[in-house]
């Protein structure tokens, strides 16, 4: 695979990187440069995780080590999302349900590899570079890095301003090339490459890639249950969850095409596969698709019906997950301990 064709799968259905000729020269002078993305052991994995590990699936074809970051520490440092007793226990769920979705996806796991975050960040070294760039930014700056992804109250706490802080150093401490996240940390990413440099250590390549909407059409949820989909979700509350979906004859605040977009037709298309849309013969029977835009453009037009097209997701989102419900049954107990019942 040649460079261009290793930096177009890198490419693919990002929404930006920084840099791209960044990213071209890092390929031109390495055969195996390092990547990785920082995943906050919080909350339990749903369907919106397939965007990244598609994405982990291309790293690796584009002949990237890539790593999985379990960023223990962040998930407290997020306003105690994970309690200190409970850091452990969702790591190791962590690590087995997205083995389980990289296993899913049909991705060759043969350089990837899973890190925790308090491994290394509680090393000597990591601690003073903190300090360090704890002394050189401000509350509002810190803040404005971290305000997409920590969640800040009326009354922040002060571990909220130290997480982009780590998000940063960590680049330099796993010795990567790039880092990779969804939209939603750019203004982290681009604090790192602020700060680093101001240590003496290099700018990282940041790449990113657009966040999945829920299924009433805005921001997926934590506390509702049906904007999100669960990995492990029945066959039958998944297709409960898609019927009633917000699915407008728009791209705008649509999850049902979003996910057809960035993950059941990218995956369709590596596996030279075709999606098969079913419908009665009265209704002008089964419509047959191998490229998302002629889906989209049949929807737009109303050729293509909402309800047809819930059918056809949900039938494609249980084909992805029933290996995952395989693997992890039997792992009740896991769960159980990762997400104890509210105390």
């Amino acid at each position: 695979m040649d460079i261009e064709e290793r930096l177009n799968l890198i490419k693919r259905n990002t929404q930006e990187i920084i840099t791209e000729d960044e990213l071209r020269q890092l390929l031109k002078e390495k055969k195996h440069p390092k990547a990785y993305i920082g995943l906050a052991t919080t909350g339990k994995i749903h369907i919106g995780y397939f965007i990244p590990m598609i994405k982990v699936g291309d790293f690796l074809k584009a002949d990237f080590k890539f790593t999985i970051l379990l960023a223990d520490i962040h998930a407290h440092l997020d306003d105690q999302k994970t309690p200190f007793d409970l850091l452990d226990k969702r790591v190791k769920y962590y690590k087995e349900i997205i083995s389980a979705m990289v296993s899913s996806l049909g991705i060759d796991a043969k350089n990837l590899e899973f890190k925790k975050g308090s491994d290394f960040e509680l090393g000597k070294e990591y601690t003073l570079d903190m300090y360090r760039l704890a002394a050189l930014n401000t509350f509002d700056r810190c803040k404005r890095a971290a305000a997409g992804v920590v969640r800040f109250g009326e009354n922040p706490k002060l571990s909220g301003f130290i997480y982009p802080i780590l998000q940063a150093l960590d680049e330099q401490y796993m010795d990567m090339d790039v880092q990779y996240g969804g939209i939603d940390q750019r203004k982290i990413l681009a604090f790192a490459r602020e700060n680093l440099p101001r240590l003496g250590y290099k700018a990282r390549v940041e790449v990113m890639t657009p966040m999945l909407p829920g299924l009433h059409g805005t921001k997926m949820s934590a506390s509702d249950e049906y904007s999100k989909i669960d990995l492990l979700d029945s066959e039958e509350t998944i297709k409960k969850k898609i019927q009633k979906a917000h699915c407008p004859i728009s791209t705008e605040e649509n999850g049902i095409l979003a996910f057809l977009k960035y993950v059941i037709m990218v995956n369709k298309r590596d596996n030279k596969e075709k999606l098969i849309v079913k419908r009665a013969e009265k209704f002008g029977g089964n419509l047959v698709y191998d490229d998302y835009e002629k889906l989209e453009k049949d929807y737009l037009s109303q050729k293509l019906h909402p309800m047809d097209l819930k059918a056809a997701v949900s039938e494609e989102v249980n084909k992805l997950l029933e290996p995952i419900r395989k693997k992890m049954k039997g792992k009740e107990d896991l769960i159980e301990k990762a997400f104890p019942p509210a105390r």
